[in-house]
């Protein structure tokens, strides 16, 4: 655990609404700290714990083997309070800026929608008709993004968290790791909540079933994950389930929470509980129900 308290300010600034954000020097790197923010759903919570949501959910997607910003777990002491923060290591140096997709979507001059609108059709449409970087890898990261996001429970992944690193000097763009994982895995469960859901089957199916959802929309609604991943409908999706799924590793996202600091037994068991049965219920049931749909359609094409 890492006392982030003293070591030296730098003055480079973060944007972005979910929580106070400064820039330190560590083992001389830059990194952005993430504060926690107070609890907008739970008022028995001081903190949510979105620090250690970003943490987790970063791990998750980096265990797999998709490019993530690299994140450490520490403390850092303020009027005498001390708090549980995420550093974020800088993936933009000098000479490289970051890009949302927001700002690429925004190139497309005949949408009717703007950047930040999350309507899948319209995101589908610019990665289609974009040029500043090759539309399969951009689909590609899209969707594996969507099926991990699936499996962490991430209800935020919009148009302004995910995109490219841009060199001005240049004039590249490629794809940047991903980012901002701070509201996967239920960062606003506090202890009675999570003791809750351990014990009551239906409360587990509801946060898994249910909750969360997508922040990508279909005709305004949020996309439900297991849903739209089990009704094998996008073949897009369809790629990225069969790509991703062999890749998730149990016993890998494991260590990462059983080594993950600050973490109560409770809580752990909690996040197993949870990966575990989101991974077997969402997208497990939805990869064997695709291969046997493409088993059958093989079989009578013969």
């Amino acid at each position: 655990m890492i006392d982030f308290t003293n070591f030296p300010r730098r003055n480079k600034t973060y944007a972005g609404a979910n929580g106070k954000k400064i820039s330190v020097l560590y083992d001389g790197e830059q990194y952005m700290l993430k504060f926690p923010t107070k609890s907008s759903i739970n008022h028995n919570m001081s903190d949510a714990n979105g620090c250690i949501s970003e943490y987790l959910g970063c791990h998750i997607f980096q265990s797999v083997g998709i490019p993530v910003q690299e994140t450490l777990l520490g403390t850092y002491t303020s009027n005498g309070k001390e708090k549980i923060v995420v550093a974020c290591k800088d993936f933009a140096p000098d000479g490289l800026s970051i890009q949302d997709f927001a700002s690429l979507k925004n190139t497309m001059i005949d949408s009717v929608y703007s950047g930040y609108a999350t309507e899948l059709v319209d995101i589908v449409r610019t990665i289609e008709e974009q040029t500043a970087i090759d539309r399969q890898i951009l689909s590609d990261r899209f969707w594996d993004m969507f099926i991990i996001d699936a499996l962490i429970g991430n209800r935020d992944r919009h148009n302004g968290n995910w995109g490219f690193l841009y060199n001005g000097r240049t004039d590249e763009v490629w794809l940047a790791p991903v980012y901002d994982c701070g509201n996967c895995l239920y960062p606003q469960a506090d202890e009675e909540t999570i003791r809750s859901v351990l014990l009551d089957s239906q409360e587990r199916n509801r946060r898994i079933f249910e909750n969360p959802c997508s922040a990508i929309k279909i005709n305004g609604q949020k996309i439900n994950y297991f849903k739209f991943i089990s009704s094998s409908e996008n073949k897009d999706c369809n790629r990225a389930l069969k790509r991703i799924f062999p890749r998730i590793d149990m016993k890998k996202i494991t260590k990462i929470v059983e080594y993950t600091p600050f973490l109560s037994d409770l809580q752990k068991d909690f996040y197993m509980t949870m990966l575990s049965s989101r991974k077997d219920k969402i997208l497990e049931f939805s990869y064997n129900r695709l291969r046997r749909r493409e088993q059958n359609i093989s079989e009578d094409g013969e």
